[in-house]
């Protein structure tokens, strides 16, 4: 049970730090997303720490890997972004055509 509650924690704080790295326009999303951010990246890297060996199964990802998960989970949400956007466009360009 502390071991899911440091996770939350630590990805609180790593979701606030990879917010503030992150490349482009930093619009504050509020509280609540940052946590989710931080606490799904800080879960990703305990789940890949601990599949790799890095990490025992009693064991959490620290500071700076969470940041690095939230960071990833950043990148794919941007990715998918901008993937339903390519879609979008090439229907309304297919709306278009005569």
């Amino acid at each position: 049970m502390s071991n899911i509650i440091w996770i939350i924690i630590v990805g609180f704080v790593g979701g606030i730090i990879a917010r503030f790295l992150s490349p482009g326009p930093n619009n504050p999303q509020g509280f609540i997303l940052t946590t989710v951010l931080g606490i799904g990246g800080a879960f990703l890297a305990t789940f890949l720490g601990q599949t790799v060996g890095w990490y025992r199964l009693d064991q959490g990802a620290g500071f700076i890997a969470a940041t690095l998960g939230a960071l990833l989970v950043l990148a794919a949400g941007a990715a998918r972004v901008l993937q339903l956007r390519r879609v979008a466009r090439r229907h309304r360009r297919a709306d278009q055509l005569p």
